[in-house]
């Protein structure tokens, strides 16, 4: 069986200060505060809104998030569920349109801890884009992972191609992209 080795993560699962500007919970602050490029909420609907993660393990990794702050998807009633499905299919095609990825790593960490999600009681999937070829020696020769594109960058190609996604308002660029999918 081959593994896995990414050492550089540890420090972020051992930090002390894990949201130092966060009372409660992060991700059902962070949607509500003013500037939605500035706190990386890149898109939103009436149930979720996507987020893009600040320690991303390739540029474009997102989480689609409900609102509701909870950690078991089966709590999820359906309008909520039908809500995020069709905010992963945005963000699944605002990724192909911004960075044309070759595949993706999609999915959620239920069960806390022991399903690796360093955020256990408030659901999120992730979605990870994969390139030819992005996997490298870096990691493992020198405890480095390389990212090729700041934040701010991905987060102006990615607002960009949810823009023109039929339906979606855009607000402004500081603002995310908005969806009504009633």
């Amino acid at each position: 069986m081959e593994q896995v080795f990414a050492p550089w993560r540890i420090e972020w699962v051992r930090r002390d200060d894990k949201n130092p500007d966060v009372d409660e919970c992060v991700f059902c602050e962070l949607p509500e505060r003013e500037d939605a490029r500035e706190n990386l909420v890149v898109a939103r609907s009436e149930r979720a809104f996507v987020l893009l993660n600040n320690a991303p393990y390739n540029p474009g990794h997102l989480m689609v998030i409900p609102y509701e702050h909870g950690g078991t998807y089966t709590d999820l009633d359906d309008a909520t569920l039908l809500d995020h499905a069709r905010l992963k299919q945005r963000a699944l095609d605002a990724l192909d349109e911004a960075l044309d990825p070759q595949g993706y790593n999609a999915g959620l960490n239920l069960g806390g801890g022991a399903a690796g999600g360093s955020i256990e009681d408030h659901l999120h999937t992730h979605v990870v884009p994969r390139f030819g070829g992005d996997t490298n020696f870096m990691p493992v020769v020198s405890d480095t992972k390389v990212i090729v594109e700041a934040l701010d960058e991905t987060y102006d190609h990615l607002h960009d191609a949810f823009a023109a996604q039929d339906d979606a308002r855009a607000p402004g660029p500081d603002a995310a992209v908005e969806f009504d999918f009633d």
